[in-house]
């Protein structure tokens, strides 16, 4: 099957095309034989001209497999790269279709939950006993006891947050088909984690989280939300099994006597 092109949409203008075998098909560039190197504006830059296509392909196609940007399949002497990525099509056919259709519909959310530690800790009994202590005290003494003060105020906070990251799980679960928690997660100053996840969710259940995060912080005047999306199921894609990976370079130093016959993808896997 030929390439199907769908417009000067990829990295600088380049033109995408789809390359398809089987029923599915890929989303991808050509590019020269250098890797994309930049000042970080540049690279900031690529990085939305290729969400910028995902969301096209996503809004087209209904249901995608997103792949992370500057994914790079290279040919060689023997084959090139459009064969080596019909090949690897070909060989994967059955996975990527399965996954596509467990992704068919669905959307990913983005969740982060933190509690205000001034709030939260008003009431811890600790904190109303060193408040109580303060006034009147010396200017020495009452700087230590500030300093106990703080660190006990972020203790209640996090003994309250141990306790909402089971509640809030747990409602986040009742309506999500999977749940991929963030580790890396910081919460504005003055705050203190609860849960940072992604969500796989139907389509029709996102009022459904929100719902679910409104009676959270109904609950607690504490409690901070975020929620973004809905996005492409970027943190469930790669959940294909029995796929192989995709063929692509992923030491790419540049170099004079890199091959020239090479793919980019702008976008992911789509039937």
């Amino acid at each position: 099957m030929n390439r199907v092109d769908w417009g000067r949409i990829g990295i600088d203008g380049a033109l995408v095309h789809a390359i398809a075998r089987d029923g599915v098909a890929a989303l991808v560039h050509d590019m020269p034989a250098v890797p994309y190197q930049g000042p970080d504006e540049h690279v900031k830059r690529w990085v939305l001209e290729h969400s910028d296509v995902v969301e096209e392909a996503w809004r087209s196609a209904g249901t995608i497999l997103p792949v992370t940007f500057n994914v790079i399949v290279r040919g060689d002497s023997a084959v090139t790269a459009e064969r080596r990525l019909r090949d690897w099509l070909a060989g994967n056919t059955a996975a990527l279709a399965s996954r596509l259709d467990a992704l068919r519909d669905r959307v990913e959310l983005r969740v982060e939950i933190d509690l205000q530690v001034e709030t939260s800790a008003h009431e811890d009994p600790a904190v109303a006993a060193l408040h109580l202590e303060m006034p009147g005290k010396p200017a020495g003494l009452r700087r230590l006891l500030e300093k106990k003060l703080e660190q006990s105020m972020r203790d209640a906070a996090n003994r309250a947050a141990d306790g909402l990251y089971r509640d809030s799980r747990r409602r986040l679960a009742s309506v999500s088909e999977d749940i991929v928690e963030i580790k890396r997660h910081r919460p504005p100053v003055g705050h203190v984690p609860v849960l940072a996840a992604s969500l796989l969710v139907s389509r029709g259940a996102v009022e459904s989280v929100g719902a679910e995060l409104a009676a959270l912080k109904a609950q607690d005047p504490a409690v901070n939300v975020r929620f973004l999306g809905p996005w492409p199921p970027y943190s469930f894609a790669n959940v294909a099994p029995g796929a192989s990976q995709v063929p692509a370079d992923s030491d790419r130093t540049g170099g004079a006597n890199q091959p020239r016959d090479e793919l980019r993808f702008p976008g992911g896997t789509a039937e």
